[in-house]
């Protein structure tokens, strides 16, 4: 054991999820998945993350994005497999990546001796993640490790990333939130997708919106207003604590110098992302 501090693994995770996290909004990746005959966002996205599932039904990404409508999944999965197949997206996405994070950081910054660290630390934390009761990090652990620094660093981000993700589904779950009322509890703490964003990508409507948020106000989670009650607080902390239980692995395994450095290269390298727009203003929070 390590002398982590109790929050050190989710810090580490917020400042080096943002790399892996850039594909999805990036112009790249749409662009890349368009040359292969893919060109709707959802099924780019759908096909994108579930790719290292193989050619997989609308039943398994409901399952394991948690927070989507199967009805959206399912209006583009399987089909989206008659035109590419999955180790196709893969490349593709693995493409759009190197492009992402070239255009994002810069050549200097790819080519650092920090960025090659900053590989080796996270590939290092990935090594005590566990498979069981993880598919999606499961799935990704299975592919490759590519031998571009920056490369390197992003796949061990989408490791950390799922594994982190697959654990929360587990507390999710654990308090009995489905995947909307997760996503709309979520949104509450003003840290989460926005409303609009929410429905604009999950496939839900504002009368499902509205219906969760009853009854959650049902259970004492929301007031009147949709802002969470002290025990709609006490939940979401409650839940995120879980994770980080369920997380602790990687980064105990990493110890408290080689996290606490991880954590510093990802602020760096995150942060130039964010600078040079990687997502898009208006994403996260309750507007």
């Amino acid at each position: 054991m390590t002398t982590l501090h109790a929050r050190a693994g989710r810090r580490c995770h917020n400042m080096v999820n943002p790399l892996h996290s850039t594909v999805y909004f990036s112009p790249d990746t749409g662009e890349e998945l368009a040359a292969l005959g893919i060109t709707d966002p959802r099924a780019v996205y759908f096909t994108t993350r579930a790719a290292a599932f193989g050619a997989v039904g609308p039943g398994v990404v409901a399952a394991t994005f948690y927070s989507f409508d199967h009805g959206l999944i399912a209006r583009h999965l399987p089909a989206a497999w008659r035109t590419a197949t999955p180790q196709q997206v893969l490349d593709a996405r693995l493409r759009a990546a190197d492009r992402t994070l070239r255009r994002l950081l810069g050549a200097e910054a790819v080519a650092s001796k920090e960025m090659a660290e900053a590989a080796e630390l996270a590939l290092r934390a990935t090594e005590a993640c566990e498979r069981g009761a993880r598919p999606l990090y499961a799935a990704h652990a299975d592919l490759p490790v590519p031998e571009e620094p920056h490369l390197a660093l992003w796949h061990a981000a989408t490791l950390l990333r799922e594994h982190r993700g697959d654990g929360h589904l587990a507390a999710l779950m654990g308090a009995d939130l489905t995947g909307l009322e997760a996503q709309v509890t979520h949104t509450a703490t003003g840290k989460g997708m926005s409303p609009k964003w929410a429905l604009r990508t999950r496939g839900y409507t504002g009368e499902d919106w509205t219906a969760a948020q009853d009854r959650l106000r049902a259970r004492g989670l929301l007031n009147a207003d949709g802002e969470l009650t002290e025990e709609g607080v006490a939940l979401r902390r409650a839940i995120e604590e879980d994770t980080d239980r369920r997380d602790r692995a990687p980064y105990e395994h990493l110890g408290a110098a080689g996290v606490e450095r991880l954590t510093e290269l990802g602020t760096v390298f995150s942060g130039a992302a964010l600078q040079a727009g990687a997502f898009p203003a208006d994403v996260f929070g309750k507007g």
